[in-house]
């Protein structure tokens, strides 16, 4: 057994530039995830054109899903690997992956390139969602996690909006045009990402993950540059008393962590896959055949997509850095089950008043913004919850776990489907699409109000302590 004071030390930290500078770093994978599926999306009416790759609404579809399928793969790929070999290791090599991936994207000639490209893009940004969620949650004081951890997911939403602003000018036609325009949104992105990557190089190892590899020299030195740092702009620090006992444990198995979902945190898995599923096939569905709806029903020409896009992602930012604080402050439970009921009955209405084609594509584009504005705070409740219920030791292969089997679930059919859908030209079709995703999130909320934690404002270690700890789970 060892005892360790740094999990109580971390937690007490006030907020400093130290914490700004983690989450500038390590928060921008959910940006880029968010410029990678808009410009996907905003392109899409471009991509149809002779001149460019020529695909069909279907094609387009099955490219989205190749994403999301690389993303699933990646995630449980790299998440096992930042269990056992590192936060700071894979939080960097992801995003490499991600840099070549989507550069490739750019010099991609046929369906079949496009969607190879795609999918490994997708992987690097899978990877980035294990390590990442991990390693913020285990880096940020406990009283501030919820706040935080939405206000990183609704990024997603800053990169949406960059990437509808790449359509707007890349596509115009007085400048590059849809022929050249579209690969040089792909090589952007690449230059975003190696900026980014020289920034992340000076992030620090979990200290957490450090001790239960048994590394507590190596954590303490971490944790020591953290205080000194803090305390030289913010004031001498409080002492702290609580000690953690744990023991330093390899990463389990993959039948031993299939044994503690089915026994021990059976209900917390329950929870995770249903929060999971319900805001992928949410999300995934809707959002990438945004610019199709527009197009296929409102003749909105390619180019102008991307101001439509503009108030939804301004609507889904806004949402999780208003709402963020109440999950610390009202509790996780109520919430969870609050915002997911919301934006699943939301979408119902808004979905019956398309069919019945009373809205203009602007009324359309506002009604969704109100909804996600909402639906934003849930799906990005999903992820921290995942994130906080398991213990230290299978963190990052947990998030993956739920990432994957949620977004294979909800996400992976939702973007072919939905453009076979479109392509009918059938809105009482497209409306029970709409619904079929609303009543899911409703029952989401309701599994949330009955076996949701109660983790708001408690340190990961009190929400569920390390398998190697003394303490019971």
């Amino acid at each position: 057994m060892l005892e360790t004071s740094i999990p109580a030390r971390l937690d007490r930290l006030p907020w400093s530039a130290w914490h700004w500078r983690v989450v500038i770093a390590l928060g921008v994978s959910w940006l880029l995830d968010g410029l990678e599926v808009t410009v996907v999306g905003s392109l899409g009416p471009a991509l149809e054109r002779p001149d460019t790759l020529g695909l069909t609404a279907g094609e387009i579809g099955w490219a989205a899903s190749a994403y999301i399928g690389g993303a699933v793969l990646g995630a449980l790929f790299f998440g096992r690997l930042a269990d056992s070999l590192g936060r700071k290791r894979m939080f960097l090599v992801t995003l490499v992956v991600y840099l070549v991936a989507t550069v490739l994207t750019a010099l991609s000639f046929n369906i079949w390139s496009f969607a190879i490209c795609r999918f490994f893009t997708g992987f690097g940004i899978g990877g980035e969602y294990a390590a990442i969620n991990s390693a913020i949650d285990e880096l940020i004081p406990a009283r501030v996690r919820g706040t935080v951890d939405l206000a990183i997911n609704g990024s997603f939403w800053v990169g949406a909006a960059m990437g509808a602003g790449l359509s707007i000018v890349l596509l115009e036609p007085a400048w590059l045009g849809a022929h050249y325009g579209w690969r040089l949104a792909f090589l952007l992105g690449g230059v975003l990402g190696f900026a980014i990557l020289l920034v992340r190089r000076h992030v620090p190892e979990s200290p957490r993950w450090l001790i239960r590899h048994g590394r507590t020299d190596e954590a303490e030195r971490v944790v020591a540059a953290i205080e000194r740092e803090v305390a030289a702009r913010r004031g001498p620090l409080p002492a702290v008393s609580e000690r953690l006992a744990m023991r330093a444990l390899p990463s389990p198995g993959w039948l031993e962590i299939a044994r503690l979902m089915a026994t021990r945190y059976r209900r917390r898995a329950v929870l995770g896959l249903v929060l999971m599923a319900s805001q992928a096939l949410f999300y995934n569905a809707i959002f990438f055949t945004y610019a199709l709806v527009l197009a296929r029903f409102y003749d909105v020409p390619e180019q102008d997509v991307g101001y439509y896009i503009f108030p939804f992602a301004l609507g889904n930012f806004l949402g999780p850095l208003v709402l963020g604080r109440l999950f610390d402050s009202v509790g996780r439970r109520r919430m969870i089950a609050l915002t997911y009921a919301i934006a699943g009955l939301g979408l119902i209405a808004t979905g019956r008043a398309f069919a019945a084609d009373v809205l203009t594509p602007a009324e359309l584009s506002l009604c969704w913004s109100a909804i996600f504005f909402v639906a934003s705070a849930a799906a990005s409740s999903a992820y921290l919850t995942v994130s906080e219920v398991f213990p230290v030791e299978m963190r990052a292969i947990s998030i993956s776990l739920f990432y994957a089997a949620g977004t294979a679930l909800g996400g992976f059919a939702g973007p072919p489907l939905y453009g076979a859908i479109i392509e009918t030209g059938s809105r009482d079709a497209l409306f029970a699409a709409y619904a079929l995703a609303g009543v899911l999130m409703c029952a989401a909320a309701a599994v949330a109000a009955w076996i949701g934690v109660d983790a708001e404002r408690r340190s990961l270690e009190q929400v569920c302590p390390p398998l190697g700890c003394d303490l019971p789970a």
